[in-house]
């Protein structure tokens, strides 16, 4: 027996091989293609989309979108590899019809185009939306940290500065003779505590002056917070932004509204965990007709301290007063202005005679009861996350999905721009490609194709 063999490079042909005989009519290039040529690219911002009469031409932005889609599409986002690819990657020689760009215009299209990546994004939501992969009734958002461009070494909050200037001036106290090297050490030192006394932030970054270091990352990582609004069908990813907040819990209504909007709902039901309760935020989503289902943490002190918290009592709207533990009736005692919110006061004057005093309060008087002005709107979310556990599970099954692709199989759990619009930038690309793949799977290219024709 004999291995199979190719054909010889030396054998001539009669009739050339035509390149579009390489690409199967199932290749997701063919949609990439179509799909690009079908965006009005001026009215989604990008740069050079009507060419100068004069001078030397420049690339057509449609190519170059269509070189970066393919390059998020398939684990590809530098600029160098990118240019290599154009070079002897046959998929990319069909899509580029054999263009081949070189890295910096790559990667300043890129940079430049920063803010029109979120209309492509949107663009093929609406396109999904079409075609009915999108239900548009119930959504997940969550938060996720992609490492930044910025070591930790980088990163300087004032307790770090403070350690850091203490331990140069006991380097430069032991070794005199190497004053220079001290001085080099303390040289970005010194630029850090100016920038953050001029920011008013509680700490600066030397390399993405806009990224953070966030809690909850691996030794408190440099890092961006991605956030990501998930719809039930198809689990297509249909609103996304970027925040170099670390926490969660000023992005739900923000995330709810734009989701909202751009799938053009009246109505929308948002899940979250606990990291987005929020008194304000919940209640400018009931406000908007956004249902949320957000579990309220309990970080009473008294149900630290193992006594009865504040869930333990029972608020009776028809008479504005609580329930203890005991029956007993919490009374309106009076109302305050804190800031911009109102709070109301109630207890009893039945407590110290009460046999459950001591496991309600320390205090030898009462347990008050502080209540917010817009409390109700709490309570309904409470009674609604209760009657409706089956959603909370279905949370962590709709939202941590994308992002486990995205940054495991995709390989794109950091980012290679500085600085928080580029960054955007690239969350829009990454998004984009993964509701690709999916809407991909689901329909398959000639699907897509027949949709957008």
């Amino acid at each position: 027996m004999s291995y199979i063999e190719g054909e010889s490079r030396e054998q001539r042909v009669l009739f050339p091989e035509v390149l579009d005989d390489y690409i199967s009519e199932e290749n997701l290039v063919r949609f990439i293609d179509v799909f690009v040529d079908g965006l009005e690219m001026e009215e989604l911002g990008f740069d050079r989309t009507a060419p100068q009469e004069t001078g030397r031409p420049p690339y057509d932005p449609r190519d170059l979108l269509k070189l970066y889609i393919y390059g998020y599409l398939n684990r590809v986002r530098t600029g160098r590899t990118l240019e290599r690819e154009c070079q002897r990657n046959v998929e990319l020689m069909w899509l580029m019809r054999k263009l081949r760009p070189d890295f910096k215009t790559i990667t300043d299209f890129r940079k430049d185009n920063r803010k029109a990546f979120r209309g492509v994004f949107r663009q093929f939501v609406l396109l999904c939306k079409g075609l009915g992969l999108v239900g548009g009734e119930l959504v997940a958002v969550d938060g996720s940290k992609f490492k930044a461009v910025n070591s930790g070494q980088r990163n300087f909050s004032q307790k770090k500065l403070e350690e850091r200037l203490k331990k140069i001036d006991e380097k430069v106290e032991r070794y005199l003779d190497e004053m220079e090297r001290g001085d080099e050490e303390g040289k970005d030192t010194e630029i850090s505590v100016a920038e953050l006394g001029a920011s008013g932030q509680s700490q600066v970054s030397l390399t993405d002056p806009e990224s953070r270091a966030m809690a909850l990352t691996p030794r408190g990582e440099v890092s961006y917070n991605v956030q990501t609004a998930v719809d039930r069908k198809h689990h297509l990813i249909v609103e996304q932004d970027v925040t170099n907040e670390g926490l969660d819990n000023h992005q739900l209504f923000s995330m709810a509204q734009k989701t909202k909007q751009m799938l053009g709902q009246d109505e929308l039901q948002v899940v979250a965990d606990m990291g987005y309760y929020n008194h304000e935020e919940l209640k400018r989503c009931e406000e908007a007709g956004i249902t949320t289902y957000v579990s309220k943490p309990l970080v009473s002190k008294n149900t630290a301290r193992g006594l009865f918290g504040k869930e333990k009592f029972v608020y009776e709207a028809d008479r504005d007063c609580y329930r203890c533990p005991a029956k007993e009736r919490l009374d309106f005692r009076f109302e305050t202005q804190e800031g911009d919110k109102k709070f109301r006061y109630y207890w009893t004057n039945a407590c110290p005679g009460c046999a459950l005093k001591a496991q309600c309060t320390t205090d030898p008087r009462f347990h008050r009861i502080k209540r917010w002005e817009h409390e109700g709107v709490l309570e309904r979310i409470e009674q609604r996350v209760k009657a409706n556990t089956v959603i909370l599970k279905l949370r962590q099954q709709l939202v941590e999905h994308p992002f486990g692709t995205i940054k495991f199989w995709n390989d794109q759990r950091h980012f290679l721009m500085r600085g928080l619009e580029k960054v955007k930038a690239e969350f829009s690309l990454s998004t984009l490609a993964y509701d690709i793949k999916r809407a991909l799977n689901i329909v398959g290219g000639r699907g897509l194709i027949a949709a957008l024709n």
